[in-house]
């Protein structure tokens, strides 16, 4: 029955070695940049990832069952924690959640914020013609959002007119 639990097993080290983890992936994330993860935020993608790792190592080496799943419990406890204190705390989720950011403001691109997200020219117009933009006088916002995905904001003719709501919260600088 060694497979199923081991007296020996590190339980402690495993619950601070997925906090560790956990923490560093966000840290990771968050210095790299979400361009590469869409649809992740670092939070998710430092759950996702660890999450994924604990269950290999679980399956392919001599970690134990009990201790992969006091692993994968340690994290879904960590993440329930994440989870209530971004909401108490904001600083919290200013630290592991990344603010939308503006990449053009009406007809104007801001070269720096693109810069400042890795996102090169090209990228923003293949966006502009997905979001089927004729002209750069019919943008409104273009906004990176904290996900990685791109939201294109336009009017279709001259009465249209963006709400200011949909921008809160939007980084107009880096």
């Amino acid at each position: 029955m060694d497979w199923i639990y081991q007296s020996d097993d590190p339980i402690l080290a495993t619950i601070i070695g997925s906090f560790l983890l956990f923490v560093a992936i966000i840290i990771i994330t968050r210095l790299i940049g979400l361009r590469s993860f869409a649809k992740f935020t670092a939070y998710d993608f430092a759950f996702t990832i660890a999450i994924g790792s604990i269950i290999s190592a679980t399956l392919t080496s001599s970690t134990t069952i009990v201790h992969g799943v006091t692993a994968i419990a340690a994290l879904l406890i960590l993440t329930f924690i994440f989870s209530f204190l971004q909401r108490v705390m904001p600083i919290i989720k200013k630290v592991t959640s990344n603010k939308p950011l503006l990449l053009m403001d009406k007809e104007e691109i801001l070269n720096e914020n693109l810069k400042h997200a890795r996102i090169e020219k090209a990228q923003l117009i293949a966006k502009l013609r997905e979001a089927n933009v004729m002209s750069f006088d019919q943008v409104e916002a273009v906004v990176l959002e904290s996900t990685g995905d791109i939201s294109v904001l336009h009017r279709s003719d001259d009465e249209d007119h963006l709400h200011q709501d949909l921008l809160e919260g939007v980084r107009k600088t880096p």
